[in-house]
């Protein structure tokens, strides 16, 4: 078993619950690719009691037939008749763990969701087998596990139910951070610089997955040429399958996602009904949070507004990166990410990739900052009254009396405020001071990759943070 890269704090959960002094019930979920299979099994190793997967697209029998050769793989000396429903299946996993001589019974039971067949009964069985006798136990720890995230979230942890409020620890496993994604480039002795580690996060974003299929000896342009646009490439037809592996009614999901994706800054509840022809409602709002939850999709609040004006952005970095270049790609075009850097629809794509790489790791900023121990509450905001379309990427709103109006820009060299872009700053910090009508002290913050060029208009700037600090654990 390889070595976990990251994902301190949830080992850190697994052992405690491992060694609480009560029975525990972990529900695991996430992104598809996200490595939540490879992180149980790496931290519980030969500690399983015992562990089985369900089977995409199987009927119950089929499911039955898999779970009863899985006893028989791992018991078998155990004589068991053959189960005829998922009631039998639980009491022979009782037998299993009575005959256990280990300090915590552990039983992983992963792709849970895929045992959810029609007329299963499944949830029935593991409701009784939970609430009438594993949790009465002081030595049980059940884990499982499911990349379907509709079902994970709506079934099992909002459960109004049986298993309402049994779930004793939900984990979301997600995706790596650029520390992580640099711990395990080092890991696999690949020569890629920081940069270049950008370039493929704002393509691949955390996943491990598609981070294990990066070849030694190639840069990001090179990886990304052979990953997306080559005949064989992984993430080439890796996105017609996403969604339907982890949504029920997957076609509405995508109509969201696919309306997101022509909006880079995102769209409103009202924008996105008046684009998908959905039907507003509590169906609606149960798509969006299964799509948030799944990290398709980023909620966020603008500045001065109230929860009802959230604005939604597509947020999955693949996603968005097969969406603009890879579904359009033909294979006759060859060398087309190598001739595509530099036009203006590969930097219109970089400049919001980027941005969404700095919104994804705000506590890094916080951090380079300094006011890590100070609350804030992070937005975005546009105006609603200037002709030009003010907008400004991330607001960084301070208990400490002070507001970081961020503006971020991707580059291959330090970033050049020229007169006309410090106007339009300048316009931007005024413009917002008049519509918010804010007191507190307004900090204008570059984030770039390799900072700020030196010259005159570099000096109206507060704060100069560049591409390292996003590293930063």
């Amino acid at each position: 078993m390889e070595e976990i890269i990251g994902r301190s704090d949830e080992t850190t959960i697994f052992e405690e619950r491992y060694n609480s002094s009560k029975s525990e019930f972990i529900a695991v979920y996430g992104r598809r690719r996200v490595g939540k299979t490879f992180l149980i099994r790496s931290v519980f190793k030969q500690r399983f009691t015992f562990q089985m997967s369900g089977i995409a697209n199987a009927t119950l029998q089929q499911q039955l037939d898999n779970f009863q050769k899985t006893i028989v793989e791992q018991y078998p000396r155990i004589k068991t008749k053959p189960v005829t429903d998922w009631l039998d299946a639980f009491e022979i996993i009782k037998t299993v763990i009575n005959k256990s001589k280990q300090k915590k019974k552990v039983l992983f039971i992963d792709e849970l969701p895929w045992l959810d067949t029609s007329r299963a009964n499944f949830i029935q069985a593991l409701e009784h087998f939970w609430n009438s006798w594993a949790s009465a136990r002081k030595d049980v720890l059940l884990i499982v596990c499911g990349s379907a995230a509709s079902w994970m979230i709506n079934n099992l942890i909002n459960n109004q139910g049986g298993l309402h409020n049994r779930v004793t620890q939900r984990m979301k496993i997600e995706p790596f951070t650029l520390h992580e994604c640099e711990l395990f480039v080092q890991a696999k002795k690949m020569a890629l610089d920081r940069y270049n580690i950008i370039q493929l996060y704002m393509v691949m974003g955390g996943i491990p997955f598609y981070w294990d299929e990066v070849r030694k000896g190639y840069s990001a342009v090179h990886n990304i040429e052979q990953l997306c646009f080559a005949k064989n490439g992984v993430l080439r037809m890796e996105f017609p399958n996403l969604l339907k592996s982890l949504f029920d009614k997957a076609e509405k999901h995508e109509a969201v996602v696919l309306a997101l994706a022509k909006k880079s800054k995102g769209l409103m509840r009202d924008e996105i009904i008046r684009e998908t022809k959905l039907t507003n409602g509590g169906s609606l709002t149960r798509l969006l949070n299964e799509l948030e939850e799944s990290g398709f999709i980023t909620k966020y609040t603008p500045f001065g507004k109230q929860a009802r004006n959230s604005l939604y952005q597509l947020s999955d970095f693949y996603t968005l990166f097969y969406l603009k270049f890879i579904k359009t790609h033909k294979l006759a075009d060859k060398n087309f990410w190598t001739k595509t850097i530099d036009n203006p629809k590969h930097r219109v794509w970089s400049g919001y990739a980027f941005e969404q790489v700095c919104l994804y790791h705000v506590s890094q900023i916080k951090r380079a900052l300094g006011i890590s121990g100070i609350h804030t509450e992070t937005s975005s905001w546009r105006s609603t009254t200037s002709n030009n379309g003010v907008q400004i990427d991330l607001v960084i709103d301070r208990r400490d009396q002070a507001i970081n109006l961020c503006e971020i820009k991707f580059s291959v060299k330090p970033f050049v405020i020229d007169k006309k872009y410090d106007a339009e700053l300048r316009n931007k910090i005024g413009t917002f001071r008049d519509e918010t009508k804010t007191r507190k002290a307004v900090f204008l913050t570059m984030i770039t990759t390799f900072g700020l060029h030196k010259n005159m208009y570099a000096h109206n700037v507060q704060n100069d943070l560049q591409m390292e600090m996003l590293f930063k654990k």
